[in-house]
């Protein structure tokens, strides 16, 4: 059960706006370094394509293309400056990086306007004429946002444009929206205050809930809910959030050394950290180092090895898919299939799902689909196709119609 009662005293809160409590969040950050601490001075700008949205950019443009990041306030605040110092940092690093509000803007945002920042952000680097034509990299795309922003960067990470999402400080309010954790199909990262954040407890809670196999890190640093934004640079937390972009939009695998295995960069520091599913983006585990003195060896066979080789892939129906409904509503619900490797190892999985009449999938998360009504098959993504014997993975789906009366198959690939 999900504890609700602090996150409603901040989080709930934060959602309108009301002028204390957007001070609280930082509307009014202190100076930053003139351009941030990367190699290209940065700041910001607003554009007539994009109303109510401030703009973080390298001030000269490298030659190198800048992946996206697109940013929810905290407080949902429609000032676009809230976390300036900490969007500059970034975006000194060679990061567009989008706020959703104007400069000094007041009011209040909605998760709609992270869409609208990666439309603007697609539509500008193929128009001919803009500064930006062909200097974006549409491939790598983050999703982030700190308190209220953070759920605002929930409800549109299942973008299929999105690459990673980020939240800062935050947690879903309520157990009904867990259908949200349920999508994610991306690599996810929490960076919260501590114990001592309002949003801790439903950080955590999200942490649990999360699809088994999706890549995800958490790091808690106790400083509170207001984390270090208005510092300089953005502080501690500005300098992660830097490093973990340049992992998973540049494929720096230095900076993604802070973030992978147990002799990880902010372990056994001020951070305490957390880790599921997470090696480096060339698919490599990490190492762990030798031990000292060699292992036992083992005596070769007194019989011969059978003549005939084992096979090399597990035969069909090596594996099975158990549905389940996790909640249903007039009109639509929300399923489950649990895949689970028979005596075999398999490398890949394929589910068959036969689905009643007048039912149909939406959406669809750890697995891509084809088809939307009938009999679809599922695949497995990249990460999530090698299981052990007996191991299980996941994958679920949103869904119109009634979620009773369908039935899965597995089979090995």
């Amino acid at each position: 059960m999900r504890r609700r009662s602090k996150i409603y005293v901040g989080l709930t809160a934060a959602v309108v706006p009301i002028a204390s409590v957007i001070m609280a969040l930082g509307a009014t950050p202190a100076d930053a370094a003139v351009g941030g601490s990367g190699p290209y001075p940065a700041d910001y700008e607003t554009s007539t394509g994009l109303a109510n949205h401030t703009i973080f950019r390298p001030q000269t443009l490298p030659a190198e293309r800048l992946p996206i990041l697109v940013w929810g306030n905290g407080g949902c605040s429609a000032n676009g400056l809230s976390q300036g110092n900490f969007l500059r940092e970034i975006a000194s690093h060679g990061f567009l990086a989008i706020a959703n509000g104007a400069p000094n803007g007041s009011g209040s945002t909605t998760s709609q306007m992270l869409t609208q920042s990666i439309d603007w952000a697609f539509a500008e680097n193929s128009r001919q004429g803009s500064k930006y034509y062909n200097k974006i990299d549409t491939t790598k795309v983050a999703v982030a946002g700190f308190s209220c922003g953070g759920l605002e960067a929930y409800a549109v990470s299942n973008d299929p444009r999105v690459t990673t999402t980020g939240i800062f400080s935050s947690g879903l309010l309520n157990d009904a929206d867990d259908y949200q954790l349920r999508r994610l199909t991306k690599p996810i990262a929490y960076f919260i205050g501590g114990p001592s954040d309002i949003a801790y407890p439903n950080a955590i809670d999200d942490w649990g809930k999360l699809p088994a196999s999706l890549p995800a890190f958490m790091g808690n640093l106790n400083v509170g809910h207001g984390g270090t934004y208005d510092q300089t640079n953005g502080g501690e937390f500005g300098r992660v959030a830097v490093l973990y972009l340049k992992w998973r939009l540049k494929g720096d695998t230095t900076a993604g050394a802070n973030f992978v295995g147990p002799n990880c960069g902010l372990c056994r520091t001020q951070w305490t950290v957390q880790q599921k599913n997470l090696t480096l983006d060339d698919g490599t585990p990490p190492t762990t180092p030798p031990p000292t003195t060699p292992p036992p060896t083992t005596p070769p066979p007194t019989t011969p090895p059978p003549t005939t080789p084992p096979p090399t892939t597990p035969p069909p129906g090596a594996c099975t898919a158990v549905y389940s409904v996790q909640d249903q509503w007039n009109g639509g619900f929300v399923a489950n299939v649990t895949v689970t490797a028979g005596s075999n190892a398999l490398t890949g999985w394929r589910v068959t799902l036969n689905l009643p009449i007048g039912t149909s999938v939406s959406s669809l998360w750890n697995g891509v689909a084809s088809g939307t009504s009938g009999t679809i098959t599922v695949l497995n993504q990249s990460y999530n196709g090698r299981l052990a014997a007996g191991q299980s993975t996941s994958f679920g789906f949103q869904g119109t119609g009634s979620g009773s009366g369908a039935t899965a198959g597995c089979s090995a690939t």
